[in-house]
């Protein structure tokens, strides 16, 4: 499974080497004199000394290996049974008896998600908007650049998109928003997404609704949408942490 949360599988950036240097020159020819002689003779030393520290493990080149921060989450066979909607509830009364979950266990990463129709009556023949949440656990590589770059940039991809950078979620989190309703609000659509990183731990809370097969008139503004996200958000982070 992608991961859905980042929109196409970002590509993870291969190791880079880590020289500390210019290459060691060759001891200098016989006979060299002056500056030209000097410098070689330099260059000589300079090698030495390095080869000195290395055997004396003083010279770090490159880390040597991050241990995964997963910041107390916990990997989810079923994450539906952790997903707190109660603020959506505001609009959407009807639960959901049959969310539909996946879940991928690997050594590299650990994967997920959650999808939850949502009806603001027991009337309404079809879900009149929709809930998906996804949690992904890194455990060989740290996704703090990919993530930074995906969710802060994300309109350059859907320019209808709007993102804002909150705080109080983790280490890093985007409020992305979309909102194409036109005229009384009976056509186009809306949608909210959270994402969250905390440590190695990345998340995503979206909702999106279509005007058209709505039950109601319109459905409710992206503002107060965001905020119903934002308070959900917090509660299922606070389960996904406690077991």
């Amino acid at each position: 499974m992608a991961a859905a949360g980042y929109g196409p599988s970002p590509a993870y950036p291969q190791a880079q080497p880590y020289g500390y240097g210019q290459p060691p020159g060759f001891p200098p020819p016989p006979g060299a004199k002056g500056g030209a002689g000097r410098a070689v003779l330099w260059a000589v030393v300079g090698a030495v000394a390095a080869s000195a520290l290395w055997a004396a493990g003083i010279v770090v080149l490159g880390p040597l290996g991050d241990k995964a921060d997963l910041a107390g989450y916990q990997a989810k066979s079923n994450l539906c049974s952790s997903v707190d909607y109660t603020a959506l509830r505001t609009e959407y009364t009807q639960q959901d008896s049959s969310p539909t979950h996946t879940a991928l266990k690997h050594k590299a990463i650990d994967e997920s998600s959650c999808s939850i129709s949502l009806k603001t009556a027991s009337s309404s023949s079809y879900a009149d908007a929709y809930l998906s949440v996804e949690m992904d656990l890194h455990k060989k590589t740290d996704p703090a650049a990919e993530f930074t770059a995906v969710w802060s940039e994300y309109s350059q991809r859907y320019p209808d998109y709007e993102v804002q950078k909150v705080s109080g979620f983790g280490d890093e989190a985007y409020l992305v928003t979309e909102d194409t309703t036109s005229g009384a609000g009976t056509s186009g659509s809306r949608a909210v997404i959270l994402a969250v990183r905390d440590g190695w731990m990345t998340y995503q809370m979206s909702w999106s609704v279509y005007t058209s097969t709505y039950d109601k008139t319109t459905p409710p503004e992206v503002s107060d949408v965001s905020r119903w996200v934002r308070t959900d958000t917090r509660s299922t982070l606070e389960n996904l942490r406690s077991g």
